[in-house]
C-alpha cells in the first residue's frame, strides 16, 4: 500500500506545469531568459531558461516597436500594446504577452 502511495505522488509530482506545457507544445529555445514555446509563443514562466538550461548567453537586445511590423517571437523584438503591455507576434499572428 505504501509503495503504491509513492508512486502516485511523485506521478503528481513529475506531471506538475512546466514551461511551454499543454498546447503549447514544448520547449523550442531560450531567447536570454525567455522560454520560446513550440507553438511560436513565449511562455508565462516566472523561470529563467538560461539557469534552467545552464547556458550563460546574454539575451539579445530587446527593441520595443510602434508598430506590429518586426515583433515576431524570437527575434529579440517587442511590441508595445496602447495599455502598456510588451508583445511579440506568434506565426499564427497572435499576441504572446511578456510577463512583467
Amino acid at each position: 500500500m505504501l509503495i503504491l502511495l509513492l508512486m502516485t505522488i511523485s506521478t503528481y509530482a513529475w506531471a506538475a506545469n512546466t514551461p511551454c506545457s499543454g498546447k503549447k507544445g514544448g520547449i523550442d529555445r531560450c531567447d536570454g531568459d525567455l522560454f520560446l514555446c513550440n507553438d511560436g509563443s513565449i511562455s508565462g514562466s516566472k523561470k529563467s531558461c538560461s539557469a534552467m538550461f545552464g547556458t550563460q548567453h546574454q539575451a539579445r537586445p530587446q527593441t520595443l516597436l510602434e508598430g506590429a511590423d518586426g515583433c515576431a517571437c524570437g527575434t529579440g523584438a517587442f511590441c508595445t500594446g496602447p495599455r502598456g503591455g510588451v508583445y511579440c507576434l506568434t506565426p499564427a499572428g497572435n499576441k504572446s504577452y511578456k510577463r512583467k
